[in-house]
């Protein structure tokens, strides 16, 4: 007999205690899993209660090592810090196929009929998210119901798999952290959604992404993605650049009108990806997306979701795309995965590298109020030749100790003063009057142009450039520079001793600065 409030094999009720907030429901995640009957269908059977955090000296794989959700890390839980997702695509739908080969993996969720796989997958996704502590996921509609032989019985298809997901969210109390319209696989696709030459095919991916949305609103989706994975070109010699960004613009406004329409107060997010599978994608990167937005009145709606293997793709480093998202206080949301460096494609891996998300967190940390609505979802998948499921375990239980392992690292490094006294010191000269006079928009070139009359010539070593320094008639940067007032080296005049004195203390400080160029942390806390 199923406990009151459930209907479904392989999750597991929280008893009167439905709204409960991700962090409380992690706090009760335990006793939860001791009220479920031994008689419930389990696709996970031998994790037996919800991972625990045992700390760095535990050798238990099925523990946590760093991520304890209820450690305080500037005022907030590592829980609310990350909000954790876990992505249904890869998780519940990737069978480990890859261009090379088909399916590889044999998941007892995948049987079935269509609409019986999609049950049995949503009955998987919420006991996996529960077991591991996770309180939210992230689905393509596709991902979660099957597509039909029309566009009416793909819609059907939805709205029944929309209404289990919510009862089994509601007596669960995993949330949706995103959703999205897979705009990109089918067929009708191949030359984009938003941006296809065809009208026609436009007005279809029109009307999935109504019903897209309209299903993440229903489940109470905090976000709503877009990635425009066919949104780009192969050649420009038949593409209509400008019209097909026009296209694109046009149908992220139509979103934007229709959110109003039914009343989805959830944020919007673009994916930025440079390519694969389109050859040139005009999403590239954080910085290109930013100026699309701009250019085409939509700045305001949307914010970034920055993953870090198209981080990789673009010649940029994870930090780096994160840093110029959070420059503008419009990252979002955050696609926690890897990329492998000596290939060129999207491999979607468990993050693992510590020096990557702990400069990815000093980031996150220095955005005003962190990611908001947004979370880190794992879009990251299992090799090939891990068949057996509870890699799913042992892969994401891996990297979110690394992200909560790069939260520590960054909190520290971030709270060093030695650390912030040498980026500002680096700086110190735009608080004069004059760097002042710039940044306010209140100097001209006529102003500037007479300073270097003032000045000696810049110091010639490349190294003394954070050292350079002025005054009204002398300035010195290395130690045996003559002064404008001082053609000799004999000179005895009181003025041209002080200045050297004082060139002398420029040096040592210039090289005490060169000397903490490169900050090493260590990983040891």
């Amino acid at each position: 007999m199923l406990p009151q409030g459930s209907s479904r094999p392989g999750f597991f009720p929280l008893k009167g205690r439905n709204g409960l907030s991700p962090a409380a429901w992690l706090a009760n995640s335990a006793s939860l899993l001791h009220e479920r009957p031994t008689t419930m269908k389990s696709y996970f059977p031998l994790v037996k209660s919800p991972i625990k955090y045992e700390g760095p000296q535990s050798r238990d794989p099925l523990s946590f090592k760093w991520f304890n959700a209820k450690h305080k890390v500037r005022g907030k839980t590592m829980a609310q810090h990350f909000r954790f997702a876990v992505a249904y695509w890869h998780t519940f739908k990737g069978a480990g196929s890859d261009m090379f080969g088909p399916a590889a993996w044999v998941r007892e969720w995948n049987v079935g009929s269509p609409m019986e796989a999609a049950t049995k997958a949503l009955e998987a996704n919420f006991e996996f998210c529960q077991k591991l502590g996770v309180p939210y996921y992230c689905f393509h509609d596709r991902d979660i119901a099957p597509e039909g032989a029309t566009f009416t019985e793909s819609a059907k298809n939805l709205e029944t798999v929309v209404k289990q997901a919510k009862k089994m969210q509601k007596d669960s109390g995993i949330k949706l952290l995103w959703g999205t319209a897979n705009l990109f696989s089918n067929p009708r696709y191949t030359h984009g959604a938003g941006t296809n030459p065809d009208v026609q095919v436009f007005a279809y991916a029109a009307a999935q992404l109504k019903h897209a949305l309209e299903a993440t609103c229903e489940l109470g989706g905090e976000n709503y993605v877009f990635w425009g994975g066919r949104e780009g070109y192969e050649t420009l010699l038949n593409t209509k650049y400008s019209q097909e960004q026009a296209q694109f613009a046009a149908l992220l406004q139509l979103a934007v009108d229709h959110a109003k329409k039914i009343g989805y107060k959830g944020q919007f997010l673009i994916e930025p990806k440079p390519r694969e599978p389109s050859k040139h994608q005009y999403d590239y990167d954080t910085a290109t997306v930013l100026s699309f937005l701009r250019a085409h009145g939509l700045y305001d709606h949307f914010k970034i979701n920055v993953e870090a293997n198209h981080a990789t793709l673009a010649g940029h480093t994870f930090a780096h795309e994160l840093t110029v998202a959070a420059a503008e206080n419009k990252l979002g949301s955050i696609d926690a995965n890897a990329g492998d460096v000596l290939l060129g494609w999207d491999t979607d891996q468990f993050p693992i590298n510590l020096y990557d998300t702990a400069t990815a967190m000093i980031a996150v940390l220095q955005q005003k109020g962190g990611i908001g609505s947004g979370g880190f979802n794992f879009d990251a998948k299992c090799r090939r030749g891990s068949n057996d499921v509870m890699d799913l375990f042992y892969a994401h239980i891996g990297g979110m100790d690394c992200f909560a392992k790069g939260l520590l690292v960054a909190d520290k490094i971030l709270a060093d003063k030695a650390y912030n006294k040498i980026v500002d010191d680096r700086y110190a000269s735009w608080k004069s009057p004059t760097g002042k006079e710039i940044l306010a928009g209140k100097s001209s070139l006529d102003k500037l142009t007479a300073l270097p009359s003032r000045m000696a010539n810049p110091p010639s070593k490349a190294v003394a450039r954070n050292c350079w320094k002025s005054t009204s008639t002398i300035s010195c940067s290395v130690s045996n520079q003559k002064t404008q007032d001082c053609k000799t080296q004999d000179c005895k005049t009181q003025d041209c001793k002080t200045a050297r004195r004082k060139t002398e203390d420029r040096s040592k400080k210039c090289h005490a600065l060169r000397s903490h160029d490169l900050i090493v942390v260590s990983s040891s806390m």
